[in-house]
């Protein structure tokens, strides 16, 4: 038996939430293939398993947060494995005539139910740190799409839902729906109960996606969001446009008075009631994502995990005493050389060439002739670091993550490009690996796409430096030649260098500055983009 553990992502995290099993007791698992999905406060990563043989015991359910180094499930290897898998086989085989003809299985299946695999979680769309003058690739803020869910355990799927009870006036079986006998969502887990009672919600009022029409946390979540946007969001959105309207008046009854407004009861016996968002005519909506109740002044929006955070690292990085050092950089000659090398470069790579993998060269460069930047910071004094290892900034859905691209020294243009593409690809997919985090030795952030002219940077601790890169702008500049000073026409691009002063002055990061700023007032027809 191989006890697999909660793997720590990322320096500062130090615990992470079952977002999702990809694979189920019984299971063949191969090493490395995904396992699972966590969650963190920064993001969303598949877990690749560490053994191979037979997955035989989920110890924490989808929905718990567990420390780092915890255990959370078990893998028998080897030959032994099989066996086991092949007996544990005989259970559902022998539960499957019981729930073809309705009845509710043995209370020995129940772990089965409850450890089925659950709607997947939504992925964050992120938008790839691309140029600074014109982005290809903008964040796509709000979007979502699910991958598909990994099929429920037999026993559990097999069976049918009981229909619905009806619910009476004050004088019935008052108990939450998720209590009622014969109910399809007495298989919630006890985080989604747990989220129900943090949000004064019950089961009547969610559309379960999960299997057999069970709640999973995140139709909780979609919910909450879609009652704070008074939009449908993710998989609610496609299950109450399912729902016609004929049975609101026999939902109505049960669903509480603040969520009366716009109750459905959908076509399939096996759902309870539910309760659709409020009408947009009740509600004032102030900017994206903000909807005021009617007669409300002020409405709290909840923290997600991920600004919970991002929340604290800035807490924590804001304890450093930040200097900056603020440079403009003449980029004339390398819009012209990226203008007429992209269209080769795309037709050959099948990806855009970006502004960002030139910067994060120059300061890859730059770091090697300035070693006390790439270096973090502890308790003893500075912890240099050999290899280059830089961060990309990459905007997410209500967040920033910071991937990581290793040894960056060792790259070319090219391949600089090609692994920021994918590490974005990734992200939009929400397939990070846990080597895409931790690790980094230095930060580019990439806040020109957005038209920023000056960004002041929060360096990522314990990293001790991050540069920023704003808008590419053409401007009137003097440029001097062998016949005197003319005014000429440049592309002009500010750069901000953050530094913690604790490990460095700004004489340093001046120097370090001016070498990145040389880097890429060289680039020219002669620079190797392979």
């Amino acid at each position: 038996m191989a006890k697999v553990t909660m793997p720590q992502l990322g320096e500062s995290v130090a615990e992470g939430t079952i977002g999702k099993w990809l694979k189920q007791p019984g299971d063949h698992v191969d090493k490395y293939e995904p396992l699972l999905e966590v969650i963190t406060d920064k993001v969303n990563a598949e877990v690749p398993s560490p053994y191979e043989g037979t997955l035989t015991q989920i110890l924490v359910e989808e929905g718990e947060t567990v420390p780092n180094n915890a255990e959370i499930a078990v893998i028998e290897e080897g030959a032994t494995a099989e066996a086991t898998a092949t007996a544990g086989s005989a259970p559902a085989a022998a539960a499957a005539p019981a729930a073809a003809t309705g009845a509710r299985p043995p209370a020995a299946s129940e772990p089965t139910a409850t450890s089925a695999t659950s709607a997947a979680p939504t992925p964050a769309a992120a938008a790839a740190p691309d140029e600074t003058k014109e982005p290809e690739t903008a964040p796509a803020a709000g979007s979502a799409s699910a991958p598909a869910a990994a099929p429920a355990a037999p026993a559990a799927t097999s069976a049918p839902a009981a229909p619905a009870p009806a619910h009476g006036p004050a004088g019935s079986d008052e108990r939450a729906p998720h209590e009622l006998p014969g109910n399809a969502d007495a298989r919630m887990t006890p985080a989604v109960r747990r989220l129900l009672r943090e949000h004064g919600l019950t089961a009547a009022q969610i559309v379960g996606t999960g299997g057999g029409g069970r709640i999973t946390r995140e139709d909780v979540t979609d919910f909450v969001e879609s009652q704070r946007t008074g939009k449908p969001v993710g998989k609610q959105d496609a299950a109450g446009a399912a729902a016609p309207a004929a049975g609101a008046a026999a939902a109505g009854a049960s669903a509480p008075a603040a969520a009366s407004a716009g109750t459905t009861q959908p076509a399939a016996p096996a759902a309870p009631a539910r309760a659709a968002s409020a009408a947009p005519s009740t509600a004032t909506t102030a900017g994206p994502g903000i909807t005021f109740p009617a007669g409300a002044d002020e409405v709290l929006v909840p923290m997600t995990q991920m600004r919970k955070g991002i929340a604290a690292q800035m807490t924590r990085a804001l304890q450093v005493p930040h200097a900056y050092v603020q440079m403009e950089v003449d980029v004339t000659s390398l819009v012209r050389f990226r203008d007429a090398a992209k269209k080769d470069f795309q037709a050959r790579e099948g990806v855009s060439l970006s502004f960002v993998p030139f910067v994060v060269k120059a300061s890859a460069e730059a770091l090697k002739r300035n070693p006390t930047f790439n270096a973090h910071w502890t308790e003893n004094g500075l912890l240099a670091k050999r290899r280059v290892n830089i961060g990309i900034a990459v905007a997410v859905t209500d967040g920033l993550i910071v991937p990581v691209i290793r040894e960056v020294d060792g790259l070319s243009i090219a391949g600089i490009n090609r692994a920021i593409a994918e590490v974005s690809e990734r992200a939009r997919a929400n397939k990070l690996r846990i080597d895409d985090f931790g690790g980094g030795t230095f930060t580019v952030d990439n806040t020109g796409w957005l038209g920023t002219n000056m960004v002041m940077p929060i360096i990522n601790v314990p990293e001790v430096g991050i540069v920023t890169m704003d808008r590419i702008t053409k401007r009137p500049v003097v440029v001097e030649t062998p016949d005197g000073d003319v005014i000429a026409i440049r592309s002009v691009m500010n750069m901000v260098l953050g530094v913690d002063h604790r490990a460095n002055d700004g004489a340093g990061g001046a120097a370090l500055l001016r070498d990145i700023k040389a880097w890429l007032e060289a680039v020219g027809p002669d620079t190797a983009i392979y």
